[in-house]
């Protein structure tokens, strides 16, 4: 499945259907075929977001320093962060929320 977010007040932000199923739950949503986020709802939604991404941050930071501090070289990060997948959507429930639209998702 393969979601996609739409708005008025931004371009379409596509995700493969466990990245968007992840983001959902995120966002306290059930991955589900379509839905509505609500202009209301958009600054939370985006907090909730951010906070997402900052806990993957201190998570990622501290294996980091654990190996470091067991001599071992610092792990990289296998594929993208959460930071980085976020960014796309947060940006569109940026636009969305200074032009008072809504986002709706689809499949």
């Amino acid at each position: 499945m393969i979601y996609k977010f739409k708005s008025k007040a931004g371009a379409d932000v596509i995700m493969m259907g466990p990245q968007g199923d992840q983001i959902l739950a995120l966002l306290g949503r059930e991955p589900a075929a379509q839905g509505l986020l609500a202009v209301t709802t958009l600054t939370q939604a985006m907090a909730s977001l951010e906070r997402a991404a900052a806990e993957d941050d201190a998570a990622f930071a501290a294996q980091q320093a654990e190996a470091l501090a067991a001599g071992l070289s610092a792990p990289r990060r296998e594929g993208i962060s959460l930071r980085q997948r976020v960014w796309p959507l947060r940006e569109l429930m940026r636009h969305s929320l200074e032009a008072g639209q809504d986002v709706f998702w689809g499949v």
